[in-house]
């Protein structure tokens, strides 16, 4: 008996992960491991068992399961993975997560090789497009805005226009719905990056992140809540940064009110 819990164990850290990653949340993954050992230990046929093995068998156990599985942290990761079709999100998990030959992973799901490479292929397509921002930026400097623009098609995410007013930014935001903006406070004709956040805050929420020559703005005005702030001169690397924060990290309760209104 020593021996087929020992050959367990070795799984275990894999089975944790994966588990954890196929019902959303730390408590039911383990509650998942738990059901795993016991039958493992119960069931001669089941000792020795390979790790595909293990990994057919948690999904067994998660399709018994009434609960369906949680986004609780809302992650855009996480989101993206649970727009996807069961099945090929457990091969998503399978392949990227656990790193499984498709092969294998086909196995585990009762796929043939063909589907299972097709199907992951969808998947990653799917996600990679979910993770790709749309992202807007207000800014009056063509030089400036440029560089900025260079900086996000760098990143794999979109540039939906460049806007140097108020009238311009609010029309481009209404008609490509951005996931992000990179905002000026001190824009043409006057205007002021302060009152586009605040009004496109009104209107839907969007991230902002603050690019000025101008930082204490925020401040003065009590308007931290808007947006993080970048001065300039800024570097590509601060740009990267901020884009990276802001589109992966999960999203405030007004954001998924938006997303998924009653």
């Amino acid at each position: 008996m020593e021996q087929y819990t020992g050959h367990f164990m070795q799984h275990l850290p894999y089975l944790r992960r994966y588990a954890r990653a196929l019902t959303g949340t730390s408590g039911r993954g383990d509650a998942l491991v738990t059901q795993t050992l016991e039958w493992y230990l119960e069931t001669e046929s089941a000792q020795g068992l390979s790790r595909s093995a293990l990994y057919r068998h948690l999904n067994q156990l998660q399709d018994e399961d009434s609960v369906p599985p949680s986004v609780a942290p809302y992650h855009p990761v996480e989101s993206a993975l649970m727009a996807l079709d069961e099945t090929d999100r457990r091969l998503y998990l399978l392949v990227n997560l656990e790193d499984l030959p498709v092969s294998d992973a086909a196995v585990v799901l009762g796929l043939a090789p063909e589907e299972a490479m097709e199907r992951l292929t969808h998947a990653r397509d799917r996600v990679r497009a979910r993770l790709t921002a749309t992202i807007l930026i207000v800014e009056d400097d063509a030089i400036i805005a440029y560089d900025l623009a260079e900086t996000v098609r760098g990143m794999g995410h979109v540039v939906c226009g460049n806007a140097a007013t108020m009238d311009e930014a609010l029309t481009l935001a209404a008609e490509h719905r951005p996931t992000l903006a990179l905002m000026d406070i001190r824009l043409a004709d006057g205007d002021n990056g302060l009152e586009v956040a605040r009004e496109l805050r009104a209107q839907r929420f969007l991230p902002v992140i603050f690019v000025t020559a101008f930082p204490d703005d925020l401040a003065k005005h009590g308007l931290e809540h808007l947006g993080p702030v970048i001065p300039k001169p800024f570097t590509r690397d601060q740009i990267e940064q901020a884009i990276t924060r802001a589109v992966f990290m999960p999203q405030p309760e007004d954001a998924r009110e938006t997303a998924h209104p009653h």
